[in-house]
């Protein structure tokens, strides 16, 4: 399954809380959760990450120890090929 995770920085970002956000993507990706992309953007979230996980549990446990330093709006994607299928 794929996952869309708008976020928010809590705290201006420093050199120091980016090398620990870079810690956390390591674990993140050794408990299971793989990273796709990862983009600062401009407008209401300072950023985008897709993350690709075996279920929804499996991105909330990845998304928990980030809480210290962002605020996150998750979405589940799926694929435009899937969804045109539902269509009746």
């Amino acid at each position: 399954m794929k996952f869309i995770i708008l976020w928010r920085f809590k705290a201006m970002p420093t050199k120091e809380g980016l090398a620990r956000v870079a810690k956390l993507m390591e674990q993140t990706e050794k408990g299971g959760a793989k990273y796709l992309g990862n983009y600062w953007t401009l407008g209401r979230y300072d950023g985008v990450s897709i993350v690709e996980g075996k279920d929804e549990k499996s991105a909330m446990k990845a998304l928990l120890p980030w809480g210290e330093h962002v605020s996150t709006e998750t979405l589940v994607a799926v694929p435009h090929e899937e969804a045109a299928k539902l269509v009746g």
